[in-house]
């Protein structure tokens, strides 16, 4: 049984717009059709409608997808606590793949801890059926006065 979701208090008050903005900007999540669907400080929710151009040769989501809609989950997450001078980017992740995904996918993203630097999430991928696709741990690293925008040097 997990422990219930400790409730944080984020550094930016605009941290929801902010989390959106930054997730509008992610062409990945674009082509693959994903959307931010929840934020809350140190949670968030990823959808992804069923496609079958999603799909790997069994007609399951492919892993790689699922790994996608879980990353981003979980770097909201962490980006919800964030100041708004930060930006964020992922240093590990490790995923198990639990059953196969048929159908469309929500990925729930927590803050585990939160740190000056460092932060530890987890996703949990579940499908429409509400079958427990994927569970995901996460370490992502905060980049301090480095804004969430693209590097003008390319």
């Amino acid at each position: 049984m997990s422990p219930p979701t400790a409730r944080f208090i984020p550094k930016d008050p605009d941290f929801a717009a902010r989390c959106r903005a930054s997730f509008g900007r992610q062409a990945a999540m674009r082509l693959i059709g994903a959307r931010l669907e929840r934020i809350e400080p140190g949670l968030t929710e990823v959808a992804l409608a069923f496609r079958d151009d999603l799909t790997q040769q069994k007609g399951f989501v492919h892993g790689g997808i699922i790994g996608m809609i879980a990353d981003s989950a979980c770097g909201y997450a962490a980006y919800s606590l964030m100041p708004a001078t930060s930006s964020l980017v992922t240093v590990e992740y490790k995923i198990n793949i639990l059953a196969p995904a048929r159908g469309s996918l929500l990925a729930r993203g927590e803050v585990m801890r939160p740190g000056r630097t460092l932060s530890v999430t987890r996703a949990e991928v579940y499908d429409q059926h509400g079958v427990h696709v994927a569970s995901m741990q996460q370490t992502v690293m905060m980049l301090a006065d480095t804004p969430d925008t693209p590097d003008p040097s390319g």
